[in-house]
């Protein structure tokens, strides 16, 4: 795109600022997260929150701090994802995505922005998520899909993946499939639903939540596969997650076959419907 429409607009929406009303701007966006060390800013890595802020603060013409839903990992992509910033600049809501994404990366789209809620939090008001997780499950991999999906080319038993899959639903203390990583008031978790489907050679896992640890999906699948193979069996997860051990439950897989798929709040709802 040529620099010189970008900076015109860019200079318009700087005059658009105001400091008599602070707006709670929502944000609806996706990203491809293959070349970002995952959401949250961090001081020496490329991540999707810092591009995005450096995005809008070029357009609202003040520092943008955004609030994101969750702490998605490095290569870990969202197919629907919420943030939230307040912002005293007049532009738009309907004129913001045509804006940022102006500025923004080709791999990282707002698709829609609306005012929200003084009080909205896009992570404090979440009240559940889904995450899906993508396995190739074919003896030649797919190159247009190498940063997508997880290649695996060793056969796995739907049906017993289907059955730890279950296993997992339910309110547990999921303390057993989480890794070392963020501090949380507690492990205590809601699976909505947990299932397994598979089409020609492409594997779908979707987890629903009302919250996630670290790692925790990644490690749920891992269990799954293991289970697939006979490792462990299904009936045997819930004494696995009560007995609380990492080392007794299945690897974290690896990234790229994650994905961040809806997300719901008390009055609207961003995703994929299944």
């Amino acid at each position: 795109m040529d620099s010189e429409p970008t900076f015109r607009l860019t200079e318009n929406v700087r005059n658009m600022t105001s400091d008599k009303h602070e707006r709670n701007i929502i944000l609806h966006l996706a990203y491809d997260g293959s070349a970002y060390h995952g959401w949250q800013t961090q001081k020496r890595d490329r991540t999707v929150q810092e591009t995005l802020e450096q995005a809008l603060t070029r357009i609202c013409g003040h520092p943008v701090k955004t609030v994101g839903c969750g702490r998605t990992d490095a290569g870990v992509h969202a197919l629907h994802y919420c943030a939230n910033f307040r912002t005293g600049c007049t532009i738009p809501e309907d004129r913001v995505p045509f804006a940022v994404n102006a500025l923004l990366p080709h791999d990282i789209s707002v698709f829609s922005a609306f005012e929200g809620d003084p009080g909205f939090n896009a992570i404090g008001s979440c009240i559940r998520k889904e995450y899906i997780y993508r396995i190739w499950n074919a003896p030649i991999r797919d190159p247009f899909l190498e940063r997508r999906v997880c290649f695996y080319p060793q056969h796995l038993d739907m049906t017993m993946m289907q059955q730890a899959a279950a296993a997992f639903e339910g309110t547990h203390d999921f303390r057993a499939v989480r890794s070392v990583g963020t501090e949380t008031r507690t492990t205590v978790r809601t699976v909505y639903h947990c299932r397994a489907e598979k089409e020609g050679n492409l594997i779908t896992v979707r987890i629903c939540a009302d919250g996630f640890l670290y790692n925790m999906c990644r490690a749920m699948v891992g269990t799954m596969v293991y289970a697939s193979y006979g490792k462990l069996r299904p009936e045997e997860i819930p004494a696995l997650l009560e007995a609380g051990d990492r080392r007794l439950t299945g690897p974290t897989m690896p990234p790229q076959g994650l994905y961040l798929n809806h997300i719901w709040y008390p009055d609207f709802a961003f995703g994929d419907e299944e």
